[in-house]
This record gives C-alpha cells, sequence and structure tokens, in this order.
C-alpha cells in the first residue's frame, strides 16, 4: 500500500531531520537543487548524492547512498523512474524510513521494494511542495522569493524597428 496521504507526509516531513537527494544538481536553476535549497533553509540536513560533484550547497557529494557515513531519515529521488528500483535496494541497505521518489518518478518495483523492507514510501510528490504546502511557504508562483514589495515587475519589450 502506497503512504502518501497528506497525514503521513506530515508525519513524514515533521520526523525527518536528513534528507538524501540522490541526482541533486548543482545548477541553481534545476528543480533538485531548488527543492534542496529550500529544504536547507527550513532546517533539514541534506546530503547530496550525485557521482558529478564533489560538493553542492556547501554540503560534501556523495557518489552513492552506501558512501554516506551517517543515518539518512529519508531518500528524495531526482532521477529517472527506470534507476529507482536500484536506489530503493540502496535505501534499504543503508537503514532509510523512507524513500520518496519526486513528481513523475513513478516505479511499483521501487515502492515493493522499500515497503517489503518496511520503509514508508511517497510517490510522485515534490518534497518541496509538500513541506510548502503543510508548514507555509508556498505562494502564488510555489515558491518564495523572500523579496517583499507591491512594485509591479516591468515586462521586457522588444525594441522598435
Amino acid at each position: 500500500m502506497m503512504h502518501d496521504n497528506m497525514m503521513t507526509v506530515r508525519s513524514v516531513l515533521l520526523k525527518t531531520r536528513t534528507l538524501a537527494i540522490v541526482g541533486l544538481s548543482d545548477d541553481w536553476y534545476r528543480p533538485s537543487y531548488f527543492a534542496a535549497k529550500y529544504m536547507q533553509e527550513h532546517g533539514y540536513r541534506v546530503i547530496p548524492v550525485n557521482p558529478r560533484y564533489e560538493r553542492v550547497l556547501g554540503e560534501k557529494c556523495y557518489p552513492t547512498l552506501s558512501a554516506i557515513p551517517e543515518t539518512v531519515d529519508l531518500v528524495d529521488v531526482f532521477r529517472k523512474p527506470s534507476e529507482a528500483p536500484g536506489i530503493a535496494r540502496e535505501a534499504v541497505a543503508i537503514g532509510a524510513k523512507v524513500l520518496w521518489l519526486q513528481i513523475g518518478v513513478i516505479n511499483d518495483e521501487a515502492r515493493t521494494i522499500a515497503e517489503t523492507a518496511g520503509l514508508t514510501v511517497i510517490m510522485d510528490r515534490c518534497v518541496k511542495i509538500e513541506h510548502a504546502r503543510l508548514f507555509g511557504g508556498l505562494n502564488w508562483f510555489g515558491v518564495n522569493t523572500h523579496v517583499i514589495s507591491s512594485r509591479r515587475l516591468l515586462r521586457f519589450s522588444p525594441p522598435k524597428a
């Protein structure tokens, strides 16, 4: 049974302290970076997992989940759905409590692997959006720019010929 009702999501976010984010990019415009930065700003410990980088968001980046030397509560997956079963096996092996598959990452095999091992599974949801929905921080665009202004943004107008 998939555990993605709002009470479960709320409970997971309240109990979680450490997130390993698989596929976290160092590019500020990528959804994984945006979600990780938001979670860091809201008091969560974010551990990047991506063999391409040494550090992301000021944290040491690990090539795999099994390389992380500390306890991980939640494994957040920003990878292709086809990679999710292998990540689910790794999440089980490191003793994570939650497997969170981001929006668009849907894989029933990964869900079965994790649930069979006793992990809570949340699939096809964004950790940042759900946190903001439940605990504040979700505005009109789904982001919090930390800029308060009554000024209207000027639209770009191409030069007249």
